[in-house]
């Protein structure tokens, strides 16, 4: 139960952060010149992205809908058997950071289902992003590393007698 807190406080967390400073972004960048921060290693400026991360297949929105929609359904599916910290933590970050661009995709424009995704942050000279695309990056790096730990994400079942006597 402890670990289904840790997924769903991180998710909630993350989420709640993501949109908060997209609807700060949408206000204070879009539209306006960009914004240097310190000493310019940092860039703030709006950009709409219909594809996914680096505007990769910009013209397939729908299908990071609904692949988006298909990695919450999974991480919901799984959450109650999650028994581990570090697979909370890393499917709560994931489910923050595809919900969050999920949000954007559902209702900004053009329309429900197809609406681009807001970035509005640049460091150096990468490709802009925002705070969900961070959410989906630090989750899949702690999953991975999980997984490459040999951590399992679910308790194995303790032995019982069905178990000990070879299932009789």
């Amino acid at each position: 139960m402890r670990h289904q807190y840790v997924l769903w406080t991180t998710a909630a967390a993350g989420l709640a952060v993501d949109q908060t400073t997209k609807a700060i972004a949408a206000v204070s960048v879009e539209g306006h010149e960009p914004v240097h921060a310190l000493g310019g290693a940092v860039t703030f400026t709006a950009f709409r992205n219909s594809g996914a991360a680096g505007s990769f297949a910009p013209h397939a929105t729908v299908v990071f809908t609904l692949l988006a929609l298909a990695v919450l359904g999974f991480i919901v599916r799984v959450a109650p058997s999650v028994s581990r910290p570090g697979w909370a933590a890393g499917l709560g970050l994931i489910f923050a950071g595809a919900g969050g661009n999920l949000a954007d995709r559902l209702f900004r424009t053009p329309g429900f289902g197809r609406g681009a995704v807001l970035d509005f942050i640049q460091v150096g000279h990468s490709g802009i992003f925002n705070l969900a695309d961070q959410c989906v990056s630090a989750g899949a790096l702690i999953v991975f590393v999980q997984a490459l730990r040999g951590v399992p994400m679910r308790a194995k079942p303790a032995a019982g007698p069905l178990y000990e006597s070879g299932g009789r």
